[in-house]
């Protein structure tokens, strides 16, 4: 293995996802990305934020769209609540 070099990726803490979940939750409309990085209380790479941004989505929590990112994730407790309010045909 000499004179290869073995890059490894940064994998984002829990930190990092939790204050990147709260700034989308909060913005409540679509973000660019570049807002959302000014939003952030403190700086993020921007790999980082795309593994970040790639992980919310496939857990269905935000959605990526051209126009940039939006909070969609609803709880089980307010889905529940808003079926109940829900017109019935």
């Amino acid at each position: 293995m000499k004179g290869e070099q073995i890059q490894l990726m940064h994998s984002p803490t829990l930190n990092t996802v939790i204050m990147v979940e709260k700034v989308l939750q909060e913005a409540r409309e679509i973000i660019k990305i570049s807002e959302l990085k000014r939003r952030l209380p403190k700086q993020v790479m921007h790999s980082t934020l795309l593994q970040v941004l790639d992980y919310l989505q496939e857990s269905g929590k935000v959605l990526i769209t051209t126009k940039g990112v939006v909070w969609v994730y609803r709880p089980p407790a307010e889905l529940e609540r808003i079926k109940q309010k829900g017109l019935e045909i």
